[in-house]
């Protein structure tokens, strides 16, 4: 594994590529603050050059939250997002830092949906986002880089791509939840009785748990 010093990319860094970005956007963007020590550990794990978009995000973010935290990207963590890119992916996508990962978990939103960048294991598209969409429990490509998928974060119509998924209100009820919840659905929203998400029964739990439930449901079906 390289070192952190190795990672650190001065002379061309790709966090003020991101803040252009973050102040164009049209949807409502919420950069969480960094905790350097944490900063440096996250990016030491998850071995990536802060040349990139995704590095610099790491390093210089404790998390983006999109539209009031309907989407959460991830970064080293933070009081308001306390889950770092490699300390999630740890157990999900690899077993020890440094290990060749088939996909990486990127970003995830409230209602159990997770984004993933594709390393070979989900398609022959490497390097292209996946959204593992609850209401199908399928990894489904959106043909999207990373950098496309922050500006689909930022300047996105997101009422269209989650197009009967957002309740009456939900701004508020969101806005009020942690990073590290989401909402768990009964009816479940793969099921035929779950699509109509205004007559669902909702309650927020932890987001490692409704990971979880939702990968068994996927194994049993």
């Amino acid at each position: 594994m390289r070192k952190v010093e190795e990672l650190i990319n001065e002379a061309d860094p790709g966090w003020p590529f991101v803040q252009e970005w973050i102040e164009a956007a049209t949807n409502k963007v919420e950069v969480l603050a960094v905790d350097p020590k944490r900063a440096t550990d996250a990016l030491y794990k998850t071995q990536v050059s802060t040349r990139s978009p995704m590095g610099a995000i790491i390093y210089m973010t404790g998390g983006i939250l999109i539209d009031d935290g309907w989407i959460r990207i991830l970064g080293s963590g933070s009081s308001k997002l306390n889950r770092s890119l490699p300390d999630w992916n740890k157990g999900k996508a690899f077993d020890n830092f440094g290990d060749a990962p088939p996909f990486l978990i990127v970003a995830d939103d409230i209602l159990g949906g997770f984004f993933a960048i594709n390393s070979g294991g989900l398609g022959e598209d490497a390097g292209k986002i996946y959204y593992f969409a609850p209401d199908s429990l399928f990894f489904e490509a959106l043909d999207l880089s990373y950098s496309d998928f922050l500006t689909f974060c930022f300047n996105n119509d997101l009422d269209s791509f989650y197009r009967g998924f957002r309740w009456q209100d939900w701004r508020t009820e969101v806005s009020k939840a942690s990073g590290d919840q989401a909402f768990n659905f009964v009816p479940f929203l793969w099921t035929a009785e779950g699509k109509n998400i205004e007559t669902n029964s909702r309650k927020l739990i932890p987001v490692e748990e409704l990971y979880q439930l939702n990968l068994s449901f996927k194994e049993q079906l």
